[in-house]
């Protein structure tokens, strides 16, 4: 019999985001494996959603993020007290094993479910962290980058994050390192998984491009016939280092006038000054989309685009550049962060993340048909490896082997992490420990 899951995350927006992407599929997916996963969120208002037989949304006021407009947060009070809501779930749910994708509010909680202060002596789930991001970028991207702020993140993991929870699963290598960095000193053995996400490959896929959705694509952004369309579609926010795509549309413009168009599809906060600077600077050669709802639509718009222009150097996993892969686009992107858990020279153009390298790299994509083609090859069998369906039955089998984990500490675990964490190294001089 599999065991039951609750899932706990304040990073869910109803219009977009990978981590909502991420929980539902997982909700699908549970449906057909016939699980029985939770999953609590932060809303306006309380609010209960059946997803199938199995799954089920049960959304929790939250208070509103100043930092990210449209997210909510679920804080301290809605499980400190006895008859808050969280408490409330949790004991008429049970889970076997509780999963927080937060580390600001949530974290404390799991360090109340492990040593068993929170719903009883008798109560004692196991407790993981799921970590999506890292926490040295988003700091960096809304706080500061200087350095006393990147000391503050790493005594705020090793202390206040890292032990809080029996064991870790991370989406990437990358997001990974941070953990990495703090997981020595810790008397307490955890281990840290690394899982990536994954791409609906049934609905991102090549055949969707025909010359009548190409004429239309052009006909809505004013390019002409034969123009190579370059295409962003993410959160309009400041840690996806948009401005990248500006300047690099800039530099193209200078090259190569009227040659590329750019599709910008999200939205966000940065959307006003963008929509300024690309009027001043790129005067008919940008078009904003917005936010787009339906995922047929958003898959057609990647099919018969040319090339998937993705700008940030410090993504985390990135779900959008994998759709990109598995419709069928040239993918331009950094030579760092979670992209290259999938992505590397034979099935995308990864380099530097400067104007003049993107532009260069977008250059050479469009001379280069037979170079393309064999690279776009690559990319759609990359991401078929993807397929959510895969990924979310590698979650469900790590889910049992840290459930098992738990109930006992001496089991050799089947699927092996990527590392441990460890005590602190101690160094012995002269007969003194230092």
């Amino acid at each position: 019999m599999s065991i039951k899951t609750l899932h706990l995350t304040n990073y869910w927006h109803s219009r977009s985001g990978g981590i909502s992407t991420f929980y539902r599929e997982l909700l699908n997916s549970a449906n057909r494996h016939r699980r029985h996963i939770r999953l609590v969120v932060p809303a306006s208002r309380d609010a209960v959603e059946n997803c199938g037989e199995y799954g089920k949304i049960y959304r929790v006021t939250g208070n509103p993020s100043r930092l990210s407009p449209g997210y909510r947060l679920m804080m301290p009070q809605t499980y400190l007290r006895p008859s808050a809501p969280l408490r409330r779930i949790l004991d008429e749910e049970r889970p076997d094993l509780v999963e927080c994708c937060d580390r600001y509010t949530l974290n404390y909680l799991a360090a109340l479910l492990r040593r068993r202060w929170l719903m009883g002596k008798r109560y004692r789930p196991a407790v993981v962290g799921l970590h999506c991001e890292r926490m040295d970028d988003n700091m960096a991207a809304y706080v500061s980058r200087r350095p006393i702020v990147k000391k503050f993140c790493r005594w705020y993991l090793r202390w206040l994050e890292f032990p809080m929870f029996d064991h870790h699963i991370a989406v990437s290598d990358y997001v990974a390192g941070e953990l990495r960095e703090v997981a020595e000193g810790h008397d307490v053995r955890r281990g840290v998984w690394v899982k990536p996400h994954g791409v609906a490959c049934g609905a991102f896929r090549p055949e969707l491009r025909s010359p009548q959705m190409q004429a239309r694509l052009e006909s809505i952004c004013g390019a002409p016939e034969g123009a190579t369309l370059l295409l962003y579609a993410g959160r309009l926010v400041p840690e996806k280092n948009l401005q990248l795509v500006v300047d690099t549309m800039a530099r193209l413009e200078e090259t190569a006038p009227g040659a590329f168009h750019l599709l910008i599809a999200g939205d966000g906060p940065l959307r006003p000054g963008l929509e300024r600077e690309c009027g001043h600077r790129l005067p008919g050669a940008a078009c904003f989309l917005g936010h787009i709802a339906d995922r047929g639509a958003l898959a057609e718009i990647y099919a018969n685009a040319d090339i998937f222009v993705h700008p940030n150097p410090r993504e985390p996993f990135g779900i959008a550049p994998l759709e990109a892969m598995a419709a069928g686009l040239a993918l331009v992107a950094p030579n760092t962060g979670g992209v290259c858990t999938y992505a590397d020279g034979t099935n995308a153009w990864l380099t530097e993340p400067s104007p003049e390298a993107f532009s260069d790299a977008i250059q050479a994509i469009r001379s280069d048909a037979s170079g393309r083609r064999a690279r776009q090859v690559a990319a759609r069998a990359t991401a078929e490896r993807f397929h959510w369906e895969n990924v979310t039955a590698g979650y469900f089998d790590l889910y049992d082997e840290l459930h098992a984990l738990v109930r006992d500490s001496r089991r050799v675990p089947v699927l092996a992490p990527a590392f441990y964490s460890s005590a602190e190294r101690r160094t012995t001089i002269a007969g003194v420990t230092v």
